[in-house]
């Protein structure tokens, strides 16, 4: 038995309650997994290739850094989708994965904020991302459960189109499309923030 398969954490069936997009990868992307490649191990991928993304986006190499992102973000869908399919939930994973989520959303829009997205909107993300993490952080020293609810999913996704679609515009050099990244950004603030009051995440 390795590391990972040592971590365990007494978890309830909602943990394990499937969402509509683990059904979609349960039969189309798990099945291509292999049994020794556990949630953890793809966590822990989003974290190291994260200032792979940076880098190419500091030396303005947009068309990397795009694919790069997006393929670092699946790996966020994919490996929680993994853990509730395979049964394989871990007190390190409900930790590690919201953890490697805020470092890839707030390092990329502090990153690109040097040059653009609106300031206030770039703080505005940061500092709820810090908020975020440091409730984590409490709930978990409290021995409270650490779940992500419905509107912080909402807000995350959000998130990720909205860099998504910047990085998307600077690689077609269409600057009008700033606007529609910023608008989605700002519907990540609203949702990120109902997420806060509503469960505190």
């Amino acid at each position: 038995m390795n590391f990972f398969q040592k971590i365990k954490i007494k978890v309830t069936s909602e943990e394990f309650k499937l969402q509509p997009h683990d059904k979609v990868f349960k039969y189309t992307v798990i099945p291509f997994i292999p049994r020794w490649i556990l949630p953890n191990h793809l966590t822990y991928l989003r974290l190291v290739f994260t200032p792979l993304v940076l880098y190419f986006i500091l030396i303005n190499n947009y068309r990397s850094a795009l694919i790069a992102f997006i393929l670092v973000a699946l790996t966020d869908a994919i490996d929680g989708s993994l853990a509730r399919t395979r049964r394989q939930v871990t007190e390190l994973g409900t930790f590690l994965d919201p953890l490697a989520d805020k470092l890839l959303i707030g390092s990329t829009i502090f990153v690109l904020m040097l040059k653009h997205i609106n300031i206030f909107i770039s703080l505005s993300i940061i500092l709820l991302e810090v908020i975020f993490l440091v409730g984590w952080y409490v709930r978990k020293r409290l021995g409270r459960q650490l779940r992500v609810n419905i509107w912080g999913k909402i807000k995350m996704n959000l998130q990720v189109i909205g860099v998504g679609i910047l990085l998307l515009a600077l690689v077609l050099g269409q600057p009008i499309m700033f606007q529609y990244s910023e608008s989605t950004l700002v519907l990540a603030i609203v949702f990120a923030l109902v997420s806060l009051f509503t469960y505190g995440l």
